[in-house]
């Protein structure tokens, strides 16, 4: 049986892509939190379209995984205590070159895939090269139950304006006390002036305040008794005048 040229050149192609893919690759965890206090169920993995790959928790803080075939992965740490940034690794081949080629990038969840993030350096350890992972911070699965706190308290809305009506309950009588006799007399007729003062005594009396109020001419700031007077008189005297025999 002969091979024809095209035909060694894939078989050659195909060896060298499958010596290049036995590389390791390593991932390498950061200094902070701890590496030492992960639970021993710490694994990586490096997931990809039908393609998965599992690595343990080395003793040196590392994952290494070996014989990854060339193509783009996205590379997960799953530990129960710590959560970590995940990356997207791509791996490929270039004819002539000693190494595969390997470039890695900060991913995000629920991005495109072509939405490449930060770079992520190459680092060379005693494991081989690989990527320094980073963390994002511990796990918390449990809420804390909320202290007692006199200020959670003084922050409700109810409780604030029952401060602010204290305050002016208990206040007032004093300011009125400190005024200038002929500002405390002007004060107090206005007060009596006042439309709102007739409503509090229709309703201390026990009649409905509501009855001869005007709200239009509170607002318009005018007396409602002299308007209200003043039409009744003249609606008594056009109807004197016009019944006649």
């Amino acid at each position: 049986m002969r091979l024809t040229v095209p035909e060694t050149g894939a078989l050659l192609s195909a060896f060298f892509s499958f010596a290049l893919a036995s590389d390791p690759l390593t991932l390498y965890l950061p200094a902070k939190p701890n590496p030492f206090t992960l639970p021993p169920s710490t694994h990586a993995t490096l997931s990809s379209s039908g393609v998965h790959y599992s690595a343990p928790l080395s003793s040196a803080n590392t994952f290494v995984f070996r014989n990854v075939t060339p193509g783009s992965y996205l590379a997960d740490i799953h530990a129960p205590t710590d959560a970590f940034h995940p990356l997207r690794i791509d791996i490929q081949v270039v004819e002539g070159a000693e190494h595969d080629v390997v470039q890695a990038w900060e991913t995000f969840r629920g991005n495109d895939w072509g939405n490449k993030g930060e770079v992520v350096p190459v680092k060379e350890g005693s494991k081989g090269r690989g990527f320094e992972v980073r963390a994002i911070g511990s796990k918390n699965y449990f809420m804390e139950r909320p202290q007692f706190s006199v200020f959670s308290i003084l922050k409700n809305p109810m409780i604030l304006m029952a401060l602010v009506s204290l305050v002016l309950l208990v206040g007032m009588p004093k300011l009125m006390d400190s005024m200038d006799p002929e500002l405390r007399a002007e004060f107090e007729a206005q007060q009596k002036n006042s439309p709102m003062n007739a409503v509090m005594n229709a309703q201390a009396s026990g009649e409905n305040p509501l009855t001869n109020f005007d709200m239009a001419a509170y607002l318009a700031g005018s007396n409602k008794k002299e308007g209200g007077n003043s039409g009744n008189n003249g609606g008594g005297s056009s109807k004197n005048q016009g019944v006649r025999r």
